[in-house]
């Protein structure tokens, strides 16, 4: 079944009084190409996730967002710079004797000095939150492919439909081709009759000669042909179990070019009607395709 590469899953667990928030995002990417942003405590996780993730997805730019909130997991404490406190009561009381100056050293005095007192960050052990970060992860990935399969299902309905419009316009050119022919035997009967200003009998061996010359050099059969095989393959491919999106791009240029060739090759106005209709029904379903995995 077809699976699209935009997607969006989110989890959260809680471990004590803090939660983990995980959310994921992809967009559409050549490749599988992974992004995260986390905690630093947390970074010795960072390839578990990942690997999460390359189970179940091939192709697309993934973004994995880990959040705690909550004041468990990292705590704040105050420390005293004891060496630099012990300098500045050495250094007061240096200078109380040498300038005979009175008066007590306060905790006012103390509390206001640079550097005495510093604020760090506790990190609590980590190793109780890998097998919640995990579910989190978990749940929000699959949450991810359940989005990118039901986008899936309807890129496969869209995708059908304009393949069935492309396949109309491509009956219309293959109708319409008879129709130039004895058009263009016609014109040419046309223009003998008005240059030599009487109703002669034109040469039809010349007419004939004319009109085989326009159908070799318009002739569209071998293109609509391999466009019908790759209609096949199309359609086919859009049914396997599997990512397929690569092999529908392939198979996408190839009836570009199959169809701009068709364009070259058309001399008649209404059929480059039909090819630029043609046309802009492929570009829909190229644009529609560069989305699947």
């Amino acid at each position: 079944m077809l699976k699209s590469m935009t997607g969006y899953g989110k989890s959260t667990v809680e471990v004590g009084d803090t939660k983990i928030h995980v959310e994921i995002r992809s967009v559409n990417h050549r490749f599988l190409d992974i992004t995260t942003k986390m905690p630093h405590a947390l970074l010795f996780m960072e390839e578990r996730l990942k690997q999460v993730v390359k189970g179940l997805l091939t192709r697309g730019r993934v973004d994995i967002f880990v959040t705690l909130e909550g004041e468990t997991f990292i705590e704040k404490k105050i420390d005293v710079n004891w060496k630099i406190v012990d300098q500045y009561f050495t250094r007061l009381k240096d200078l109380q004797r040498r300038y005979d100056l009175t008066g007590d050293i306060s905790i006012d005095m103390v509390s206001k000095l640079d550097h005495v007192f510093s604020e760090k960050e506790m990190e609590n052990d980590a190793d109780e939150w890998q097998m919640p970060l995990l579910e989190a992860m978990d749940n929000a990935a699959r949450q991810l492919v359940e989005m990118r399969l039901k986008e899936g299902h309807e890129l496969y309905e869209d995708l059908k439909k304009r393949i069935t419009e492309v396949r109309r316009w491509l009956s219309s050119l293959d109708e319409r081709r008879p129709m130039v022919i004895e058009e263009y035997k016609e014109r040419i009967r046309a223009r003998i009759e008005e240059y030599t200003k009487e109703q002669l009998r034109p040469d039809e061996t010349k007419i004939l000669q004319e009109v085989a010359l326009l159908a070799e050099k318009g002739d569209i059969t071998e293109e609509l042909t391999r466009l019908q095989s790759h209609f096949i393959q199309f359609e086919g491919t859009l049914s396997m179990d599997e990512p397929v999106g690569r092999r529908l791009d392939f198979i996408v240029q190839e009836m570009h070019r199959e169809v701009n060739t068709i364009g070259s090759k058309s001399n008649d106005g209404k059929m480059t009607e039909m090819v630029v209709n043609l046309k802009s029904e492929m570009e829909k379903v190229k644009e529609q395709v560069q989305n699947i995995e």
